[in-house]
């Protein structure tokens, strides 16, 4: 009878425990396009204001095959208001989009949609990615503001990540002046680099100076982990 009690009394105590550490395990799980700028990148920014996904811009999951900007999550239903004043990334036909990954997925592929028009699609061979993944995709087809919806697919689960971009595209490329610079023109000397920043937005080819030393950034991100300093991500930053 002891023994039968303590059994019952344990199974008792486990189940709790397991209801708290399961959600755990999934809650690093995740992704999204952090340039330009995806509406959860800018509600994390606080360029927009949208509720809970402030916090967990990499958490917009849902089943595959669909096709809103909330991964079919109420919590983060703003993501699919386009009257909200989400702000258009000027582009010009060829875009360049990274992803952030802040758990790294066997993964299927990656899609890209303009409405119901795939403009593009990666494949993932199976594999994890890395801890940014930049995919350029043509646009030339379309002008204008165009909302784009990027879709990671996990190959180990039965979801995805979903993130909506919005962009102008055709205005990313000014047209190229023909006009003679006169001569004896100076060149102007570059400012000095800021010092990097957590939360910060970089361009490519952006420096800044970390620890007393200068690094150019390789690929267009947020740093919205402060673990992310440019000493300790080479795919980001290299020393000049």
């Amino acid at each position: 009878m002891t023994n039968r009690v303590l059994s019952i009394i344990g199974t008792a105590t486990l189940i709790p425990c397991l209801q708290f550490f399961l959600p755990m395990a999934n809650a690093h799980a995740h992704g999204f396009v952090s340039s330009p700028p995806s509406r959860q990148a800018q509600c994390a920014q606080g360029a927009v204001q949208c509720g809970a996904i402030k916090y967990e811009p990499q958490s917009v999951e849902g089943p595959k095959g669909l096709t809103s900007c909330n991964g079919g999550l109420g919590q983060f239903a703003e993501l699919n208001d386009d009257s909200k004043p989400w702000r258009s990334t000027p582009v010009g036909n060829t875009v360049s989009f990274t992803w952030t990954n802040t758990a790294l997925h066997r993964t299927t592929g990656w899609e890209y949609y303009v409405g119901a028009t795939k403009v593009a699609g990666f494949e993932g061979n199976n594999a994890p990615p890395g801890a940014t993944v930049t995919h350029t995709v043509n646009l030339s087809g379309f002008s204008g503001r165009q909302k784009l919806l990027a879709i990671w697919i996990i190959g180990d689960t039965p979801n995805a990540f979903y993130s909506c971009v919005d962009l102008q595209v055709g205005a990313g490329q000014p047209p190229t002046s023909t006009t003679t610079p006169p001569a004896g023109t100076t060149t102007t000397v570059p400012p000095a680099a800021n010092a990097w920043a957590a939360g910060a937005t970089y361009a490519v080819g952006d420096t800044v100076t970390y620890n007393g030393k200068t690094y150019r950034c390789l690929q267009a991100h947020t740093a919205y982990d402060p673990t992310w300093t440019p000493a300790a991500t080479p795919a980001l930053w290299k020393e000049t």
